[in-house]
């Protein structure tokens, strides 16, 4: 094997899941590629279209508590005084068949069973930039479960979605028993930053699992070689009042894009690794002819002089850098004028499962237009990318790695004439009796979570601890995920067909 990797470098797997998204497990390949996969639609799941809810919208966020899907927007009603629109709910048991609750908790005249939801001061306050979150650190109070991060200028000044009034910004943080009801956070954040536009629109914050620690994403603006980009910053918190100084978030040595909403959280099947299915924003990029933009009817006049789409960045445990392994697209634009407009097909913050073998989230369309909705989109588990091989087949060799348990899981899919097939080398390259290539029979078919078998077996047991490498070799197919586990396979449960 050529140029192996120094053996100080050995990974620690342990029993993690590794997706391949990035770089980090290969060492070689040859005849194969890192592929990235395109979601799917599974139709409109909210047609926005009450009085209350405009044509301005922005969706926000979709969380899962209690057994049912929460799903946050903004509504912009045109009516004198509502500067920052109002923040808004929709309730599904599956994630596919969506309701408005009639919460009443604002009144106005004409705006009956509505489902705005409301501040302590009984005021809709939480509209945008808010994202609902959940809560997971052990220990947190019910009532303070769900949460929602806006922010406010030091200054004083008002800041809304049309209007930046620069200077220092403190974060807010929002507490809530039921999703609806929001108060404000009593011990107040000391996250205070003067980076540029701060906390203008898509504002992330979870547990981290894996840092032990609240991580923050929040929106900030930065000039490189004059010019003015939207991009991200990171911070960090173990009690959500005292925070690290916000740093940056860098993308390696890639063409600097620019990105509106960021939606990063932790893959909930590998909480390591964070997944942005980011909005990028092409700002002055017009796709429409006059004549295609003369029938766009839309609430924004300059809504036909840009186009956006979203890309997929991802990121690791304690890291200030998204990877961009894929330039391309994640989330097309698609047929239609109506998606060609600035700031449309922005997905909302959240994946989730759905069902043993898909997830899902969710994406805005027709973005200010009357016809604005919320797609829902389904990808395989996993499925993000994928190690992919073609019909001439390819291989691929890892890093040393040292892993713990007793099966190899693979979730995986196969050609008719395609396999895959596992062999665990040596540091050096040697392959290890018992576990050759010629030891593992053919993988034939498409699998979730499939356990490799050698001839004597699926025990690896012998090798947990030690430096090994992972070969695979492949043949019209694709890898999409590996994990070492003490059992035979890791369910989904909880989550109906959807």
């Amino acid at each position: 094997m050529s140029n192996p990797t120094p053996l100080h470098e050995v990974i620690t797997l342990g029993d993690r899941r590794e997706l391949f998204v990035d770089r980090y497990l290969i060492d070689r390949m040859e005849g194969t590629h890192l592929r990235l996969h395109e979601p799917v639609s599974a139709g409109i799941a909210l047609h926005i279209d009450r009085p209350w809810e405009g044509p301005d919208n922005f969706g926000l966020s979709v969380i899962r508590h209690q057994g049912r899907y929460c799903l946050y927007y903004r509504g912009w009603p045109d009516i004198e005084g509502v500067q920052n629109g109002v923040g808004c709910v929709a309730l599904s048991e599956d994630g596919i068949a969506w309701t408005r609750p009639a919460l009443n908790l604002y009144a106005h005249p004409g705006w009956e069973n509505n489902n705005i939801i409301i501040s302590e001061a009984g005021l809709p306050e939480l509209s945008f930039p808010c994202t609902a979150w959940v809560d997971t650190r052990p220990g947190v109070p019910d009532d303070e479960r769900i949460k929602a991060v806006t922010s406010e200028p030091v200054s004083g000044e008002k800041h809304t979605a049309m209007w930046d009034p620069g200077g220092a910004k403190r974060m807010v943080l929002w507490l809530s028993a039921d999703g609806f009801c929001f108060r404000r956070d009593p011990a107040r954040s000391q996250l205070v930053t003067a980076l540029d536009n701060a906390f203008d629109g898509g504002n992330t914050l979870f547990w981290s699992e894996a840092e032990q620690q609240y991580v923050l994403y929040f929106r900030i603006c930065d000039t490189v070689e004059g010019i003015r980009r939207r991009t991200m910053a990171r911070a960090t918190s173990t009690n959500l009042v005292d925070w690290s100084e916000p740093v940056p978030m860098s993308y390696g040595n890639t063409l600097r894009e620019q990105f509106y909403v960021n939606n990063t959280q932790p893959y909930f099947r590998a909480p390591h690794i964070y997944l942005a299915p980011a909005a990028r924003f092409m700002e002055g990029r017009r796709a429409l002819t006059e004549a295609q933009a003369s029938a766009i009817e839309s609430s924004y006049s300059d809504s036909c002089n840009d186009c956006a789409d979203a890309v997929l960045l991802t990121s690791r445990a304690g890291s200030t850098c998204y990877d961009r392994m894929f330039m391309e697209s994640f989330v097309h634009p698609g047929p239609g004028v109506e998606n060609w407009v600035t700031r449309a097909n922005y997905p909302l913050t959240g994946i989730h499962p759905c069902g043993p073998d898909r997830i899902m989230f969710f994406v805005c369309r027709h973005y200010t237009q009357k016809s604005w909705h919320i797609e829902r989109v389904l990808l395989r588990t996993d499925g993000f990318a994928s190690l992919t091989a073609p019909w001439a087949g390819g291989e691929l060799v890892t890093k040393p790695l040292t892993f713990a348990g007793q099966t190899l899981e693979i979730n995986y899919r196969t050609g008719a004439p395609g396999f895959v097939r596992v062999e665990i080398l040596a540091v050096d390259g040697t392959p290890i009796a018992g576990f050759t290539l010629d030891d593992c029979p053919e993988i034939i078919g498409d699998e979730i979570e499939r356990i490799v078998a050698w001839r004597q077996g699926t025990d690896v047991s012998c090798l947990a601890g030690q430096p090994v490498r992972l070969r695979f070799v492949m043949k019209d197919a694709d890898l999409f995920a590996m994990k070492f586990n003490s059992g035979t396979t890791t369910a989904l449960a909880g989550y109906g067909n959807c």
